[in-house]
């Protein structure tokens, strides 16, 4: 367990999906935990979320979705390439996604998917959240995030958007393609399952990565 100033400051606590609901329909507890990490973001324009696998796009679909609740304009960019996850938690089409666009496969128009917010911590937004899915899984992760037509998206992100958030890939599995991401965010939060809180290697990834580490958000039950 790390102590002390090496360890990531805990922004918030979420509870994980259950299997029978929506991850964007946000219980209110976990909206009003999640306004602090919000207030870390405020002066970040792109930020990246990196956890091991399932928890990263957990941590980053409620990070999302409480942002757009709130009132800014928020885009969620699936950047775990070689293994989605996101189309499955949030009922979207898998692809085309990220993968598709950056092999020129397909437009802008045809990867963006809208999801609208629901539950008590909603505040009746009628902006839907936008999504993009990373798309049929890659074998060359890496390569596609190195490619100038990423980096080229995420600045057209930046100026439709007020936050744009990337679900990354897992920094211990994939370091090269979540380094490939983190090159084009200003930040970093590290999303952890609350059985992994404190975790060294984790932590040391993510402090290695060439940007600010924020925090961490824990997903309690998942």
């Amino acid at each position: 367990m790390l102590r002390g100033r090496t360890r990531l400051p805990v922004l918030a606590r979420v509870s994980g999906p259950p299997e029978d609901a929506r991850v964007w329909s946000l219980r209110q507890a976990d909206f009003e935990a999640l306004e602090t990490a919000l207030q870390r973001l405020e002066a970040q324009r792109v930020v990246l979320v990196a956890g091991e696998r399932e928890a990263a796009p957990v941590a980053a679909l409620a990070l999302a979705a409480a942002a757009a609740a709130s009132g800014r304009r928020t885009i969620l960019v699936e950047c775990d390439l070689a293994q989605p996850h996101l189309a499955a938690h949030v009922g979207l089409v898998a692809a085309p996604g990220l993968h598709e666009y950056l092999r020129w496969e397909a437009e802008p128009a045809d990867v963006l998917q809208p999801v609208a917010l629901g539950g008590p911590a909603a505040n009746g937004s009628d902006d839907p959240l936008a999504c993009v899915c990373g798309g049929r899984p890659a074998s060359k992760a890496e390569t596609l995030l190195g490619l100038q037509s990423f980096a080229h998206m995420i600045e057209k992100l930046r100026g439709a958007y007020e936050l744009v958030l990337l679900s990354g890939p897992p920094p211990l599995e994939e370091p090269g393609p979540c380094l490939a991401a983190a090159r084009q965010a200003d930040a970093v939060v590290a999303a952890t399952p609350a059985s992994a809180v404190g975790d060294r290697a984790l932590t040391k990834a993510i402090k290695r990565l060439p940007i600010p580490a924020l925090g961490a958000i824990v997903v309690v039950a998942f």
